[in-house]
């Protein structure tokens, strides 16, 4: 597998403050692979995500996208190249769930934006992979916070990235829907080789269909690596200041964690 994004003693600092909110981050995501991270409020996950989304500079380090700087990159290369599903998303007020997707293809069209076949049979299985089929005609300001999640799950889907940054890509969703985006995104990764980074509260989600864990507390990393490797029992009290029970389940392997009750 090639290395895809890599982050390389990454530091940032926000202008109004004088501690860093993330520390020396270094660690590179492959093509094919699923890497999930985890940590507490205030981490640092949601600046990783705008290092990764070249929206913020780190102030030390360097983040590469195929061995090349970021900041290297120009919009439109980097349209091409990487696409983010933010946490909350901006609404498009007045567009419907379809133009929205439709807008995942913008990095490849002309100054026209006429879309080309192949623009409208990616949106169409966009659609179709994230069951919005029978939305499609509906404004996206009209859905509900999960719906609008899909759309824009869909517009990256469409956008045909060589990198999928997603953070709390499950937010707002049902049990059902939930799942059913995870093993997409897992499915998507495989199948287009891509490099796929999920920010991640549900640590049951992380242990079922990540690869790999970045897990982060107070901006610096804790561990990176296998799920077996980082989400000991150890490590996330460490990170969550919490005890968590860690089981395996005898079916799929997968390890499961239960919140424990502070007893005297």
């Amino acid at each position: 597998m090639s290395t895809l994004l890599s982050l390389e003693s990454a530091t940032a600092r926000y202008p109004e403050s004088s501690k860093p909110a993330l520390v020396d981050a270094t660690f590179a995501v492959s093509g094919g692979e699923v890497l999930a991270v985890i940590g507490p409020n205030g981490a640092g996950k949601s600046t990783l995500v705008r290092l990764l989304a070249s929206t913020l500079r780190p102030t030390a380090g360097n983040v590469f996208l195929r061995g090349r700087p970021l900041s290297s990159f120009d919009r439109g290369e980097l349209a091409r190249e990487l696409a983010v599903v933010s946490q909350q998303e901006a609404i498009a007020f007045g567009y419907s769930a379809e133009q929205v997707v439709m807008m995942g293809r913008a990095p490849h069209q002309t100054a026209w934006m006429l879309p080309s076949p192949g623009d409208i049979a990616s949106v169409e299985a966009a659609l179709v992979q994230c069951d919005l089929v029978e939305l499609r005609n509906k404004r996206v300001d009209k859905l509900s916070g999960g719906e609008q999640k899909r759309v824009a799950i869909a517009r990256a889907l469409a956008q045909k990235p060589q990198v999928l940054i997603l953070d709390e890509p499950s937010a707002f969703l049902d049990v059902k829907h939930s799942q059913d985006l995870c093993e997409l995104l897992v499915a998507q990764t495989r199948e287009r080789n891509l490099a796929c980074v999920m920010v991640m509260h549900d640590l049951n989600a992380a242990s079922a269909f990540a690869d790999r864990v970045l897990l982060l507390k107070d901006g610096a990393t804790i561990a990176v690596g296998s799920v077996a490797e980082v989400m000991t029992w150890q490590r996330l009290r460490e990170a969550f200041g919490c005890d968590l029970y860690v089981g395996v389940n005898e079916l799929t392997q997968d390890r499961y964690f239960v919140p424990m009750r502070r007893r005297t």
